[in-house]
């Protein structure tokens, strides 16, 4: 942490600070794409093809979650406008619901926010590999953790995973705006290299052919393998729910949050269905399966498959360069916003007061990035990149329920409120999106048993600790009230 005690050098005390709304319009945006472009566009859709078993099948997976990723983009951008504060969901469930269902989500935001910042940073090294490979772990050890075999090495991979994350720590713990301004370059550069992969597959392919999309194969799983694949593109396209915890320092975020949520997820949707018609017109379908993935841990990422077919022997230096370029602008996104939610739940009294302080100089919150960064990094030296994954998911696909639903609660709760954006079709879009991730939730549990319950555990842990935060939430929030943090103004009367 020496890096960042420097940026406590103040007369000034953190309590009475509050954050800067540096992020512009285009700074949101970029964050939406940024952080929902990260590594599963790359690598999710082998086991994707594993779990359904014909090229057609891989699709229309991918456009259901999308469809799937949109409505909740919508439910997002309701609630966003009308509680424009730092916390995101832990602030739509504290106000819906009170308590206890905002403080497990900011307990989970933590804990398994972790989860999600590990993932990528797994990823650089599964990429670094694909250049050069990295070897054997120096230590291994198994564990066994809630029912779910964790293998515990530190090696090369493990040591550039932390090396990156310590990085883009570093770098938010500057300031918001220059975490934005980073976002907002490797955000164009990731858009840039999709397209510019597709482009090549289509127009310099020597294997592409539209039998390789038309191939029959044979479908697995049923409706339960069909679960299994959406589950997998859900990460690939979660991203959308991170923008809205760092709403406190978004500029007009009752106008740029809706736009940069939904037109940030659309552009997202497009570039994927892009990407993957590439990857299945470009490869037979037993190459996409035995791509990079749990059951082929050494095997090239579907993506850089892809890549040789118009590069040859160069691709794995360029594909390896695009997707860390992807990767590490889902990395630093992630560690702008989910350090946000600790810090609002802090503010409140729900979390520990360190997480709440905000450095003098920079009026970020430096305790909250640079606990979430080290957790981060303890964890990328545990389980495989699927494994991360699949926790991560199912812990959102379990709040997503009932922030969906808030959408609902809030308009009977607070019904004169301030609502610059509404949902269309209301109520049909949250209760569809709750609905689908009930399926989700379900799917989640027969296809990963395991790590699905341990999931629920790690969540339902954060419950003997909330009494122990019970006095601290009658206290009153310096420089900002609870009320005033979580009360919408009211809608002009006609």
């Amino acid at each position: 942490m020496r890096w960042c005690v420097g940026l406590y050098d103040s007369n000034m005390s953190s309590s009475d600070l509050q954050p800067r709304r540096d992020l512009t319009l285009t700074h949101a945006t970029s964050l939406v794409v940024g952080i929902i472009i990260g590594t599963g566009v790359f690598l999710k859709t082998a086991s994707m093809a594993q779990a359904v078993g014909t090229p057609t099948l891989v699709l229309a997976a991918w456009v259901v979650a999308g469809v799937v990723a949109m409505l909740g983009a919508l439910c997002f951008a309701e609630l966003g406008a009308l509680l424009p504060h730092a916390g995101g969901e832990y602030v739509y469930l504290r106000t819906a619901y009170g308590e206890i269902p905002g403080f497990l989500f900011a307990c989970n935001a933590f804990v398994l926010g972790g989860a999600a910042v590990a993932a990528y940073g797994a990823a650089v090294a599964i990429f670094i590999s694909d250049i050069h490979p990295l070897g054997h772990e120096w230590l291994s050890r198994e564990v066994h953790l809630l029912g779910v075999a964790f293998t515990f090495g530190f090696g090369a991979r493990q040591l550039l995973a932390i090396g990156v994350i310590a990085v883009f720590a570093a770098i938010n713990c500057a300031g918001v705006m220059l975490g934005g301004r980073v976002q907002s370059i490797l955000t164009v550069a990731k858009a840039v290299a999709i397209l510019g992969v597709a482009l090549g597959v289509f127009l310099f392919g020597g294997t592409g052919t539209v039998e390789n999309l038309a191939a029959p194969g044979s479908p697995n799983g049923g409706i339960a393998g069909f679960g299994a694949a959406m589950f997998a593109a859900l990460w690939a396209y979660s991203g959308w729910q991170f923008l809205p915890m760092a709403a406190g320092e978004v500029r007009e975020p009752q106008r740029n949050l809706p736009r940069a949520i939904i037109g940030g997820t659309l552009l997202v949707l497009a570039l994927y269905l892009i990407i993957n018609t590439a990857y299945l017109y470009a490869l037979p379908l037993w190459q996409v399966s035995s791509a990079n993935s749990t059951a082929y841990p050494e095997a090239p990422s579907v993506a850089a498959r892809a890549v040789q077919t118009f590069l040859g022997g160069r691709a794995t230096l360029i594909a390896a360069l695009i997707f860390l370029i992807s990767t590490i602008g889902s990395l630093n996104g992630v560690i702008l916003s989910a350090a946000r939610v600790p810090y609002a739940a802090a503010r409140d009294g729900l979390f520990f007061a360190a997480f709440g302080r905000l450095s003098p100089r920079t009026r970020v919150p430096v305790t909250s990035l640079v606990l979430l960064a080290v957790w981060g990094a303890l964890l990328a030296a545990s389980g495989t990149f699927d494994q991360l994954t699949n926790m991560a998911v199912m812990s959102y696909a379990l709040f997503w329920i009932p922030v969906a639903l808030s959408v609902i609660v809030l308009r009977r709760k607070l019904p004169l409120a301030a609502r610059p954006y509404r949902v269309p079709l209301y109520p049909l879009v949250p209760l569809l999106f709750a609905l689908v991730m009930v399926w989700i939730v379900v799917s989640a549990l027969r296809a990963a048993p395991k790590e699905s319950i341990a999931t629920l555990v790690l969540i339902l842990l954060g419950l003997p600790l909330y009494p122990l935060f019970r006095k601290r939430r009658l206290q009153p929030v310096a420089g900002e009230t609870r009320a005033a943090a979580v009360t919408p103004t009211p809608a002009p009367r006609a």
